[in-house]
């Protein structure tokens, strides 16, 4: 295997103040032993398999061979006058006349003297006369020093003879153990030589597989260096779902960041105002300089939890867990603001059982904050309606509308702005749709602003994803 792949390698492109993650080893190291192990099992079996079933195609045809032999034996058998067996044509094989030729025949029968092959000279075949076979019986043999046998033999009675005589016909097994030895030799080379090519097909395979990983790596390196911001280039089908996981991370990241800068953005407007009227008074050195710094400081004490509380709400939306129930929220708000503006009539209709996917914090301070400015800008009177449009299976509509003036709609989106106000003459800072929109994107959601319908004032549909009514 390349270097390339080890873990290493990778680590010693990593820069030397970046801590070392935990690993569990090395992927191709791990697929390599895999296919290693596998390659040596199926061949190992393969191997065994093979050589028995040639080793016994060589016994088997050795076997027929010297049952050809006993058949012609027995064949040409008869009984003489003198009732010994003789041949009445002599065998085909000349190795039964050369002495020790490794081929031998003998006849033997209980009460009659042993008729053997010339080739067993002074030697003798020790058989099994006690016994009969009327099919032929294969056996090995160590009777005879230095050489093993294979002997083949047979009962058979005469025509003629009322005798048992015994058949045998016994070869060195030299000739086959030597074919085998070959045969085991072939096999063992050649499956050598086939499990190391395959070793080397799997590890090129891997290498090759794990090509994409590294092409991640060094595009990731890129991108830490400054020279990309995602990783663009195809990819085969099983790499690209990590791809576009890691781009939507960048995304992701990216985003954050810019939330980020939105929200410092939004404080430090917040902040600003106070500021500077401190910096007036404490500059004039006004009078009443004690009471302006307590109400611009308990100004700015509010609009710093309320950034604190949208910095949190991003940190609870990353844990994809959140659920809330929009009517108890709608009614928590609502009986809060009926005691700031007690003159205000709050109806409010729809779906009691709609979740939204939103932590019930950020939910009651997105309907306070609309509830709130239907309630200051409005003309006293009030209507929620939850889950407007019931049949959307991904979205919840809440409708907030009042009986007031109405926005313009050509200042319908400026008023999303930061510190937008189009009603100088009533206390606010001009954060709080905005401080709405953003929460409410924040959770996938939507705010827009149209025209109420049945009061004729402003209609506010704030969008939430669903979530379930039960995990």
């Amino acid at each position: 295997m390349s270097a390339e792949t080890s873990p290493a390698s990778l680590q010693a492109d990593l820069p030397r103040d970046t801590p070392r993650a935990p690993h569990t080893g090395s992927l191709a190291r791990r697929m390599s032993l895999i296919a290693i192990a596998w390659i040596t099992v199926l061949l190992l079996g393969g191997g065994i398999a093979l050589d028995r079933t040639l080793s016994g195609l060589v016994v088997r045809n050795f076997d027929e061979q010297l049952g050809y032999m006993l058949t012609a034996m027995v064949a040409s058998a008869e009984i003489g006058p003198d009732g010994e067996v003789f041949f009445n044509r002599p065998l085909g094989d000349q190795r039964f006349l050369e002495p020790n030729s490794g081929l031998y025949w003998q006849i033997s029968g209980q009460g009659h003297e042993d008729f053997p092959s010339r080739s067993l000279w002074d030697r003798t075949l020790k058989l099994h006369n006690d016994h009969f076979d009327s099919q032929p019986h294969i056996y090995d043999s160590d009777q005879f020093e230095g050489e093993r046998l294979r002997v083949i033999e047979r009962s058979v009675i005469l025509p003629g003879s009322n005798t048992l005589w015994q058949f045998s016909v016994a070869a060195g097994r030299g000739e086959i153990d030597s074919q085998i030895s070959r045969i085991r030799s072939i096999l063992v080379w050649s499956f050598v030589v086939l499990g190391l090519g395959l070793i080397g097909m799997a590890s090129l395979q891997t290498y090759y597989g794990l090509s994409p990983l590294r092409r991640v790596r060094r595009a990731i390196q890129r991108m830490r260096e400054g020279g990309a911001a995602r990783v663009d280039e195809p990819l085969p089908l099983e790499v690209q779902p990590l791809v576009e996981e890691l781009n939507g991370l960048l995304e992701h990241s990216e985003r954050q960041a810019e939330e980020a800068r939105t929200h410092a953005g939004n404080l430090a407007h917040a902040l600003k105002t106070p500021l500077t009227v401190v910096m007036n008074a404490a500059t004039a050195k006004a009078d009443d300089l004690a009471d302006t710094v307590i109400r611009e400081a308990a100004v700015m004490r509010r609009q710093v939890d309320h950034h604190l509380a949208r910095a949190r709400a991003v940190g609870r939306r990353a844990t994809g867990l959140s659920r809330a129930l929009v009517w108890e929220s709608a009614e928590a708000v609502e009986r809060a603001v009926a005691r700031l503006y007690p003159h205000v009539r709050i109806d409010k209709d729809g779906n009691k059982e709609a979740f939204v996917a939103i932590e019930r914090q950020d939910l009651d301070e997105i309907l306070g904050n609309l509830i709130e400015n239907a309630a200051k800008y409005g003309g006293g009177s009030v209507f929620i309606t939850v889950d407007a449009n019931p049949l959307d299976p991904k979205y919840c509509d809440i409708w907030v509308e009042d009986d007031g003036m109405g926005i313009p709609e050509d200042a319908r989106e400026r008023i999303f702005d930061r510190g937008a106000r189009l009603d100088t003459g009533k206390p606010g800072t001009g954060l709080g749709l905005a401080i709405v929109r953003d929460v409410a994107e924040l959770y996938g959601g939507s705010v827009t602003l149209g025209e109420s319908e049945d009061l004729g004032g402003l209609l506010t549909t704030l969008r939430l994803p669903r979530a379930a009514a039960a995990r």
